[in-house]
C-alpha cells in the first residue's frame, strides 16, 4: 500500500525525502547569516538585555480591535523609567494620548531609547546586501523534531524594534529612515523563507505583519510620499505567502514519513507521542500499550501509518487549499477537519485506541496544528495584499487630491491589476467615506461581509472582517 501511494505522489512531482529540503551550504561572503551578530544566536537562546526589553512590559500592545497607533507617549515613559534606573511594577500604562502631536512629541525619547540597538541595526542591514540567506542550524536526520531553532525568536525580536523605530521615525518625520527599516524588518521576516520548517512559515507570517503597522501609520497620517509609496508597493507586490507555504508543508510531510521509519528503528519509543492526560490511569494504560506496540508492530504496520499522514496532507488540497488559484476555503478546512475527527471518535482514550488500531498515530499527533497553518497563511498574504493596495490608494489620492470611488479606477496607472482576498477570490471590500478615507476589508475567516465592522481582535477567527 505504502510502494504504491508513494509512486503515485512522486509521479505528481511531491519529494518525500527530508533530506531534499535541507539548503544548501553556501559561502560566507553571500551568506546574510554569516554575519557575526546571527551567528551569536546559536547555538544557545541567549537573551537580548536592552532598553526595549526592559522598558516592554510597561507599554500595552495593541491586539484587539481595529489598528490603532503605537502608543509613542507610553514607550517615551517606559525608556525614562530605564534611564533613571528605577523599576515598573511591569503593568502596562496606556498614555491615552494617540494624537500626532503628542507622538511627535514623544518620537525623539523613544529614538533615543533604542539607540543601544542601532549597532545591531547596523549590521544587520550591512549583512542583508548579501544574497543568500542560510543559518547555520544543524539538520539532524536522526532527530527532526528535535532540530533547534533560536533564531526564529531572536527575528521576531529585531521585527518588533524596527516596527517602534519606523513608527516614531514617521511620527519625527523621518520618512526616508523610517522605509529603511521598514524594509529591514521585511528582509528580517524573509530570512527564513527557504527554511523547511512550518514554525518558521509561522514566524516569518508574524514579522511581515509586524513589519506592516508601520506602513499603515504611514498611510493613514499622509506621510510617505509617492517615490516612498511606488517602492513600498513594488516590494509588497513580490509577495506569494500560499505559494511560499507548499515548501514547508511538503517539508513537513517529510519528516513524519521519516519519523515512521525512526520508530521501526526504536529511535523513539511510540509512547512519546501520545500527550499526557489528565486521567492518569488512562495515560498510563494508553502509553504501555503504545510501548508494547512501538515494541512489536512489524513494518508494514508503520508503512500504513505513512500512507494516512499523506493522505491527511492531500485532503487539504482538493479544494480547501490552492496556490496555484491563491484561495483558501475555511468552510472546506474545517470540513476536512470535522470529518477526521469523526473518524476518531469515543473520547480521548476510544480517540487513541482508534488511532492505534487505523494506523492513524502519527497522523493524530499532526492534527491539532495543520489546520491551524491556512490561516496564517491567510492573514499575512491579506495583510501583504492590503498594504499594497493602500499605498495604490495614497497614490491616487496625491495625484488627484482625493481617494477614488472605487478600486478599478487605480488599474492600470497606480495597480496593474487589483488584488484578490484569497478567502474569496473577488476583490477586496471598498466604499469611500471621505476625500482622504476609505473603508478596506476582507471578509475575513467567517466568510460573511460584515460591513467592514472589525471582530475582537485583527484577524479574529469567528467573528467580523479583517478590516485595514
Amino acid at each position: 500500500a505504502w510502494n504504491h501511494y508513494r509512486q503515485e505522489l512522486e509521479s505528481l512531482g511531491a519529494q518525500l525525502d527530508l533530506k531534499a529540503f535541507v539548503p544548501p551550504l553556501v559561502s560566507e561572503s553571500q551568506n546574510f547569516a554569516a554575519t557575526p551578530l546571527v551567528q551569536a544566536w546559536f547555538p544557545k537562546r541567549n537573551s537580548w538585555n536592552d532598553n526595549y526589553s526592559k522598558a516592554d512590559a510597561s507599554v500595552p500592545t495593541h491586539v484587539q480591535g481595529p489598528r490603532q497607533f503605537l502608543d509613542l507617549v507610553a514607550w517615551e515613559r517606559a525608556f525614562n523609567t530605564v534611564a533613571t534606573g528605577k523599576q515598573s511594577d511591569g503593568r502596562p500604562y496606556p498614555s491615552g494620548k494617540l494624537d500626532a502631536v503628542s507622538r511627535a512629541k514623544a518620537a525623539p525619547a523613544v529614538l533615543s531609547g533604542l539607540k543601544d540597538d542601532e549597532p545591531i541595526f547596523v549590521e544587520l542591514r550591512l549583512a542583508s546586501q548579501r544574497p543568500i540567506s542560510r543559518y547555520p542550524v544543524v539538520y539532524d536526520m536522526e532527530n527532526p523534531w528535535g532540530i533547534l531553532l533560536p533564531h526564529l525568536a531572536k527575528i521576531k525580536a529585531t521585527t518588533l524594534r524596527l516596527q517602534l523605530k519606523s513608527c516614531a521615525e514617521l511620527s519625527a518625520g523621518r520618512g526616508e529612515t523610517a522605509l529603511e527599516d521598514v524594509k529591514l524588518a521585511l528582509f528580517m521576516a524573509d530570512s527564513v523563507k527557504d527554511e523547511p520548517f512550518l514554525m518558521s512559515f509561522l514566524v516569518r507570517a508574524e514579522c511581515l505583519r509586524i513589519a506592516v503597522h508601520p506602513i499603515w501609520e504611514g498611510l493613514a497620517e499622509h506621510r510617505w510620499s509617492e517615490v516612498q509609496l511606488r517602492d513600498l508597493q513594488a516590494t509588497l507586490q513580490r509577495y506569494d505567502f500560499l505559494n511560499d507555504f507548499k515548501r514547508p508543508r511538503e517539508a513537513e510531510r517529510a519528516a513524519v514519513i521519516l519519523t515512521a521509519e525512526l520508530l521501526y528503528r526504536q529511535k523513539y519509543r511510540l509512547k512519546d507521542l501520545f500527550d499526557s492526560s489528565p486521567d492518569q490511569s488512562q495515560s498510563t494504560v494508553l502509553s504501555e500499550l503504545a510501548n508494547l506496540l512501538g515494541r512489536i508492530a512489524p513494518h508494514g504496520w508503520y508503512q500504513l501509518e505513512r500512507v494516512n499522514v499523506c493522505r491527511l496532507y492531500q485532503s487539504a488540497s482538493m479544494g480547501a487549499f490552492d496556490a496555484a488559484q491563491r484561495r483558501i476555503s475555511p468552510h472546506l478546512l474545517a470540513a476536512d477537519a470535522h470529518e477526521f475527527e469523526r473518524k476518531l471518535e469515543g473520547g480521548r482514550l476510544g480517540k487513541e485506541l482508534n488511532a492505534i488500531l487505523h494506523h492513524q498515530i502519527l497522523t493524530t499527533m499532526l492534527l491539532p496544528g495543520f489546520f491551524r497553518v491556512p490561516i496564517k497563511a491567510a492573514s499575512a498574504q491579506i495583510a501583504i495584499d492590503q498594504a499594497a493596495l493602500a499605498c495604490a490608494l495614497e497614490r491616487y489620492r496625491l495625484a488627484n487630491g482625493q481617494v477614488p470611488g472605487n478600486l478599478e479606477s487605480l488599474v492600470p496607472r497606480f495597480l496593474v491589476q487589483l488584488p484578490r482576498d484569497v478567502l474569496t477570490g473577488e476583490p477586496f471590500r471598498y466604499r469611500k467615506t471621505g476625500n482622504d478615507t476609505f473603508v478596506l476589508y476582507s471578509i475575513g475567516w467567517n466568510e460573511r461581509d460584515d460591513g467592514g465592522v472589525p471582530g475582537g481582535s485583527l484577524y479574529d477567527e469567528k467573528e467580523g472582517d479583517w478590516v485595514w
